[in-house]
């Protein structure tokens, strides 16, 4: 569902360049109907034959830090699917980004069946105990719908946070 919303949007599609997994299958399914995929894959993985042959287009990086950096630059806004610990820490690594303010781009749970429901139960509570602030908290969209996912996506505005650190100075 999440691959014809993009498509009948006319967004691509970036991701990390397998052809295995939840993201294969969406690469698959957005190219299948017509759409552009764009992959970024390190070297050692590209190496175990996991790069999706089909792509519109393949970046292969030298290490993960340099493939994440490469996918942030890419892309206009994040979603992050059902998946496991690499998926999290991608997901809080470009969160993080966004609260920092170096970047201005939605962050978004696509949360199919309520996967991510623990996830933002724990995120609201964290906020009611004032590890995250409320704007910041406010940053991340959750919605099980893809096509009211990309909807909020495209309304997004950054909150206002005095928080805000630019890159360079850390």
């Amino acid at each position: 569902m999440l691959a014809r919303a993009l498509v009948k949007r006319d967004l691509g599609l970036v991701y990390g360049g397998a052809s295995v997994g939840i993201m294969g299958v969406v690469a698959d399914a957005v190219l299948d109907a017509g759409g552009r995929v764009t992959g970024v894959i390190p070297e050692a993985l590209q190496e175990k034959e996991l790069a999706h042959p089909g792509l519109t287009e393949l970046h292969v990086t030298p290490s993960m830090h340099e493939r994440k950096t490469r996918m942030a630059a890419l892309s206009d806004g994040f979603i992050a699917m059902p998946g496991g610990v690499g998926t999290l820490e991608e997901l809080f690594e470009i969160w993080t980004w966004g609260q920092l303010g170096w970047h201005d781009n939605p962050c978004a749970l696509l949360n199919v069946d309520g996967f991510y429901d623990g996830l933002t139960h724990f995120l609201d509570h964290a906020t009611g105990e004032a590890f995250l602030r409320p704007a910041h908290r406010e940053m991340l969209i959750v919605e099980a719908d893809p096509d009211r996912l990309l909807d909020r996506m495209a309304e997004y505005q950054k909150p206002e946070a005095k928080t805000w650190v630019k890159k360079g100075d850390l």
